[in-house]
């Protein structure tokens, strides 16, 4: 059975998409960033956290592949998370607009044969976006719940000029890469 530890609609859908069956557990994890952290360590070390506490829950059952991820957008050296609130969700995408950022978006399998890890890199360029452009977005309250202030499977899909990269990885769950791991799984069996 798949369980997959995180509460995202996003991921679900994702996993859907792939015919996947399975089951959310809900897992609490702190996302808080060290200070000598690069963002690579720490979207892995985040995914790898909520796939243990996941594994935690359901380890005793033989058939459980637990799957975890993370998704970060990162410009330069700063990792924007969801924003908190209407200004956060401003500044966000004032600091995107018109640059490129990466999306990094990790993954963590869980099953009794043991752990397995995959770290998808996406290059997103944004537009240069007025002040109109970035307001009736943050109304629309789309940013919130978004890593870096925008769902790029949705109206923001207006604010990308270019992706180079995994589409559904800066949705959450790259898609290839979770299934590559997942297949690893099925031909150890």
């Amino acid at each position: 059975m798949l369980y997959l530890a995180s509460q995202s609609p996003r991921r679900r859908e994702l996993l859907a998409q792939l015919g996947l069956a399975h089951e959310v557990l809900h897992v609490e994890v702190a996302e808080l960033r060290s200070p000598s952290e690069t963002p690579v360590h720490y979207v892995q070390r985040v995914a790898r956290e909520k796939a243990d506490a996941g594994w935690s829950l359901v380890a005793g059952r033989g058939d459980a592949v637990v799957l975890a991820a993370d998704t970060e957008v990162v410009l330069g050296d700063l990792v924007f998370g969801k924003p908190a609130n209407v200004e956060e969700a401003h500044a966000m995408l004032h600091r995107l607009s018109g640059r490129t950022h990466q999306v990094l978006s990790a993954v963590c399998v869980i099953d009794s044969s043991g752990r397995r890890e995959a770290l998808s890199r996406s290059e997103v360029s944004f537009a240069t976006l007025d002040q109109a452009d970035i307001d009736h977005y943050v109304a629309s309250g789309e940013p919130f719940g978004k890593a870096g202030a925008y769902a790029i499977q949705g109206r923001a899909a207006a604010f990308v000029r270019h992706l180079s990269g995994s589409f559904s990885g800066v949705m959450g769950l790259p898609l290839c890469e979770t299934a590559h791991l997942l297949r690893l799984r099925h031909s150890a069996d």
